[in-house]
């Protein structure tokens, strides 16, 4: 059951790193938030690729064109998906659209069925069902009213680049070939130093004034490459250990942790609808864990 432990680190990280990204939006264009997310997370998971060859020795993966395809779709995606999130935190506030992006559990069941072979077990669907009714509630806390249907299609296309990348870092790390953690290390390192190179080359070429601007924020940048790093760590490795759908819909207690935050850091307000949905959270994990 080692994919529960990591998918709680991964969630608790990534509310922390959507909180850093929120405030880093404000003062940054989206390209710069999106490569904050990276810039110093890649040394780390190197570091980290290291380290446990050091202590645990395993054999260098051989490269193949579908590994290759998968590390570099999961990456490309993974960079829309980070930059459609800031853009919501822009139109809407900050645990409404880190409430949208949450959707991605769903959407990982419905596309790992239908194109990735992913099977759920009757009480699995029941999980991602319930954590789906409980995202809804967190995405119209004043009614449905309350969201325009460009916000609804950004939340939604947000959601499926999120799913996606998700479902094909988990193909990458199978189709390597090598035991865990090793091959989850790999991706992780793969990935994230992929989407550093491409975002650091296009700012250079394009806008290098929001470099400057990121290098002159270094605490909150270099937070949210750690706040990052660790989370990728966490999914990384559950989504190596266990499906999408599982991983993502456990994933949710994320929320839980956002609205600390939103109360105690961003100042914002929660409602009883808030609680109603954590509360199906809570039921939808319960249900993922004993699937």
């Amino acid at each position: 059951m080692s994919w529960i432990l990591f998918t709680f680190l991964a969630a608790f990280s990534q509310s922390w790193r959507n909180a850093f990204q929120s405030r880093l939006s404000q003062r940054i264009n989206v390209v710069g938030v999106t490569l904050a997310r990276f810039i110093w997370a890649w040394p780390l998971a190197l570091l980290y690729l290291i380290t446990l060859y050091h202590f645990e020795p395993a054999p260098i993966p051989v490269v193949t064109v579908e590994s290759t395809l998968y590390v570099l779709g999961a990456a490309i995606i993974q960079i829309v998906a980070t930059a459609l999130m800031v853009v919501l935190f822009k139109q809407k506030n900050y645990a409404i659209g880190a409430g949208l992006a949450k959707s991605e559990a769903p959407v990982s069941a419905f596309l790992g069925v239908l194109f990735f072979g992913t099977s759920l077990s009757v009480i699995g669907w029941g999980g991602v069902f319930v954590g789906a009714i409980a995202v809804f509630l967190l995405s119209c806390r004043n009614g449905i009213r309350s969201i325009s249907l460009s916000t609804a299609l950004l939340g939604l296309a947000c959601s499926t680049s999120f799913a996606l990348a998700s479902l094909w870092i988990r193909q990458a790390s199978l189709s390597l070939h090598l035991p865990f953690p090793h091959r989850a290390a790999w991706v992780l390192f793969l990935v994230i130093s992929l989407q550093t190179i491409m975002l650091t080359i296009y700012l250079a070429l394009r806008d290098q004034q929001t470099l400057r601007d990121m290098f002159a924020r270094p605490k909150l940048v270099v937070m949210t490459s750690l706040a990052s790093f660790i989370g990728s760590f966490g999914w990384f490795s559950a989504m190596s250990l266990e499906a999408v759908p599982y991983v993502k819909t456990l994933g949710q207690v994320e929320v839980f942790f956002t609205m600390l935050i939103s109360v105690f850091w961003l100042k914002e307000k929660v409602k009883v609808r808030d609680v109603t949905a954590l509360v199906l959270i809570a039921v939808a994990a319960i249900l993922v864990m004993w699937q």
